[in-house]
């Protein structure tokens, strides 16, 4: 049964290495939150190794530029790899062809530039109808737009057979009060269609297998997955059989009460059922 813990220092001694996500637990998407900083700081000064694993599909240089403006304190963390890195990868790997078409935000263009490596000469963006496969970031404009937007797109892609590489798996994220779409609901609906997604970030497999290589530490180190996304963070780290921290206080902070700080156990017992996904421990809030 998931037990609920006041602060991440009640159990942190028993693990070496922590698989943090980013958006709804260190911040907002607008402002980040110092207790939850201040409690990653704590388990590194105790001699523990942080990687903030996150599915924004941009490579970790965007998003530590993004932390450092949010003001986020850099000793708080060892490394950040990004769904945007492993997806890159298999991009560059040849996995929905060479001619791309990217459906996503123009901010989301980093994705394909400043790549240190020579097989991005082979990778070239095109018009949907020239392309091979799509590179899914997001919606073009998160703000407005949903995934039945992208239908009828979606439906040519799909005649001409094209795989869809989603670069970040997450099907919504909160920006600060806003929920808004991201390219794993996208990716989501294209499946339900009968196209096939190719997924890199959590909860999948390939992005632990970077943080560790990144980290310097191999799989019989006790770590624990922190995040707010059940079916990605928490179900990432009961797929690499490794214990989890489900901070309740993000995603589904409307299920558990008025107390955003305190979930209330009856409605969080509830909902994990519902999910059919158990968290070793939850939290309202990471600190």
């Amino acid at each position: 049964m998931t037990r609920i813990i006041d602060s991440l220092s009640e159990i942190s001694a028993g693990y070496g290495a922590l698989f943090c996500d980013l958006w709804g637990c260190l911040h907002n998407g607008r402002a980040f939150y110092p207790a939850a900083a201040a409690a990653l700081q704590d388990f590194r000064r105790n001699g523990g190794r942080v990687a903030l694993v996150t599915n924004a599909p941009r490579p970790q240089q965007l998003v530590q530029e993004q932390l450092a403006r949010m003001g986020v304190p850099r000793d708080c963390w060892d490394v950040i790899v990004t769904s945007g890195d492993a997806a890159q990868d298999a991009m560059l790997s040849g996995h929905v062809g060479q001619r791309v078409w990217h459906l996503g935000p123009e901010k989301d263009h980093g994705f394909f530039t400043g790549i240190a490596d020579p097989r991005a000469e082979a990778i070239t963006r095109v018009p949907l109808d020239q392309a091979e496969g799509i590179v899914a970031t997001g919606p073009f404009d998160d703000l407005t737009e949903t995934p039945e937007d992208y239908r009828d797109r979606l439906q040519d892609a799909l005649a001409r057979g094209l795989p869809m590489l989603c670069a970040n798996p997450d099907i919504v994220v909160d920006l600060g009060e806003t929920r808004l779409y991201c390219a794993g609901a996208i990716a989501e609906l294209y499946e339900q269609m009968g196209g096939r997604a190719l997924y890199f970030g959590k909860p999948h497999a390939p992005i632990y297998d970077l943080a560790r290589r990144q980290l310097g530490v191999g799989p019989g180190l006790p770590a624990l997955a922190i995040g707010d996304g059940i079916g990605t963070d928490i179900a990432g780290g009961v797929a690499q059989g490794i214990d989890s921290l489900f901070v309740t206080g993000g995603l589904a902070a409307a299920e558990m009460g008025p107390d955003v700080e305190h979930p209330d156990p009856a409605l969080l017992r509830e909902w994990l059922a519902l999910q059919g996904i158990h968290p070793t421990w939850a939290i309202g809030r990471l600190r």
